[in-house]
This record gives C-alpha cells, structure tokens and sequence, in this order.
C-alpha cells in the first residue's frame, strides 16, 4: 500500500477513510476556519485501491470533475476555493441559494477537462467523481498519477460513485454518500457543516425506513428509473452498486435490475417487459426551469405511453410516473435522501409523510 505525506496542498479521498485529528466549529470566519484546519489537519485518507495519503492542511485551490463534488463544496461553504469545474451546472439546476454562487465558477469544459487544461489549472486538488466509470470516452487521455503530482495537484474521488466497480456488494444505502460528506469536511475543516447536512440525511432516511424498512422484499413495489435523456433506443438500468439503487432501496420499493452487476448497464426493453415495473420513475435532467422541466417530463410520459415495447407495461397503464430528476437519484449528494422520502410517500401513502 502506498503511503504519501504531502505538506503544501490537502485533499481527500472522499469517503471509506482514515482520520486523524479532529475539527472546530467550521464557522466561515477567517480566524474560526483557521483554528478548524489547524485542528482537523493532518488527516489521512485512502483512494479506491486503499492506498493512503496524509496532508497537513486544506487546499486553496479546487477543481471540480462535475456539478456533484461543486454542489457538496458549496454547502460546505467553501465554493470560493474552487476554481474551476468540468460538466458545469445550468443555471437554475442547483437550489436558490447555491446557484448564484456555482454560476460564477469558473467553466474548464462542458464535459470531461482536456488533460493539458487540468494540469494547467493552478489547483491543488482535482476532485474526481467517474474514475472506473470512464466517462472520457474520445475526450483524450486522463492524466496520469505522476503527472498530477509533477503538477501539485492531488487527484482524489468521491468514493460513494467513483469507486463502485471495486465494491464488494451492493450499494443499499446511503452510507457511502455519507462518508464522501463527513471526508470532504475532515478536509475542508468544516466538519460541523458537514456533519449537520449528514444528520439532516440520516433523519429524513431514518424516518422513512422507520416507516417502511421493515417491508418484506417481495411486498416492495417494483421500480424502473427511466434514463430518459440516455436515450431510448436503448434503456440505461441503474444497476446494484450504483448511488440510485441505494435510494430505490431505501425508498421501501424493489430496483427491478438490481440483480445487474455494477453502476450503470445498457439493456434491452425486453428485459423491462419481462420484468414489468409497477412504478416508473421519469428521470430527466434538470433543464434549470420549472417549464423546461415539465415539457421534458411530458416527453418521457408520452414517449413510454405511445411506444409499442412499453404501453402495455402496468405503471403506464395505471398512470404510476414520478416526476424526479435524475441528478437527485444517481449523482451522491445531499439530495439523495430528499428523493428517498419523494418516492417512499408516492409509493407509500399513508405510511410516509
């Protein structure tokens, strides 16, 4: 296992870590967050192979792969470190008080940052939210971990979705979102932001499983999150070691491809037949307005109601769509537990609020 201590920079593996030290109040003063870095640092924390990493005080300067690890930056109250972003968030798409913020960073590209942009961004740490999920596709090369080095920056990964080719078993709840929060806050030294949004998670979830937890896996209704922007020639399954199977599980409902191996899976829709969803979820993307969202919503519906392959499946035929976004069901985030009650009180009525 390797073992590095780098003095300069700080960063974190998000999640799944090891911490020495602990945090002050996180308060957003100069002098409170000083005393909060002093105290929380050094921390040590691992990657997705387990190799560790410890660092003596919090990075200044932050890059973002996607709109996910900025949004956890932001309430953390630490978005003016960050100085760059990949797969920008649209205006609108993050909540009221966020958003102003996350529009004034800096956009490094619409997808993926070209390695040369990355490398010569000035940041101390990339936060990186795909790894094995290689969403690079054709555009260049990733750079490596001695490039990275060579240019001060610390690569790190929101373990809960970076690191799901290397789970063991599924992922049935939203521990390991929770651990990307509390590592990212060891960091950051704002522990105390970070453990409250955690326990507003875990008191939203717990409520629920508190409700409905205890139902028998063969009463759960089953549910299929409809990728609709994934395209419909072929359906994208949300299969077991992905964030949304956690929130599907916890929701009191039955993932109908929770037996496929992995994060994400292309399919056939004959394998949605066969398996015959009871609830639908239609999941778009966030068009950064109430109307953008409404009209895709609509296409969803309209698009399973007309299909020959899907008009015969019983949530069309009963009328059972959710109308949730699909960045709150498979991106970790605070949110996640917000969509758990969503579809716990639709499928749940009466038992869940």
């Amino acid at each position: 296992m390797r073992s590095r201590v780098r003095g300069g920079t700080a960063a974190a593996v998000l999640g799944a870590l090891l911490v020495a030290g602990c945090g002050d109040d996180g308060a957003g003063t100069a002098s409170r967050a000083g005393r909060a870095d002093a105290a929380a640092h050094p921390v040590t924390v691992t990657d997705c192979k387990g190799a560790e990493t410890t660092f003596r005080r919090s990075p200044e300067k932050i890059v973002t792969s996607n709109a996910a690890a900025l949004e956890l930056l932001l309430r953390l109250g630490v978005g003016d470190k960050v100085i760059g972003t990949g797969f920008p968030p649209g205006k609108g798409t993050f909540p009221a008080g966020l958003d102003a913020q996350a529009q004034q960073v800096k956009v490094l590209s619409k997808t993926v940052i070209p390695k040369e942009k990355l490398l010569g961004s000035g940041a101390d740490l990339y936060i990186d939210t795909f790894s094995a999920m290689k969403m690079g596709g054709g555009t260049g090369d990733a750079p490596t971990e001695k490039e990275f080095e060579a240019a001060g920056i610390e690569h790190i990964y929101l373990k809960s979705t970076a690191c799901a080719a290397r789970r063991s078993s599924p992922m049935t709840d939203l521990s390991a979102v929770e651990d990307d929060i509390t590592a990212l806050g060891k960091v950051t030294g704002t522990e105390d932001r970070a453990e409250k949004l955690v326990r507003g998670m875990r008191k939203k979830v717990d409520a629920v499983q508190k409700a409905v937890g205890s139902t028998p896996e063969r009463e759960r209704p089953t549910y299929f999150f409809f990728d609709y922007d994934a395209g419909t020639k072929q359906p994208t399954a949300v299969c077991d070691k992905q964030v949304g199977n956690a929130v599907i599980n916890q929701a009191g409902a039955r993932n109908i491809f929770a037996d496929c191996d992995g994060a994400f899976k292309k399919v056939g829709w004959e394998d949605v037949i066969s398996r015959n969803p009871e609830w639908i979820q239609l999941a778009v993307r966030n068009r950064g307005s109430e109307a953008a969202d409404e009209k895709a919503f609509d296409e969803a519906r309209k698009w399973l109601e007309t299909n020959p392959a899907t008009k015969g499946l019983t949530a069309v035929k009963k009328d059972r769509f959710l109308r949730i976004h699909s960045e709150r069901t498979t991106i970790a985030g605070v949110t996640n537990a917000d969509t758990v009650e969503k579809i716990a009180a639709t499928l749940h009525p009466g038992k869940v609020d």
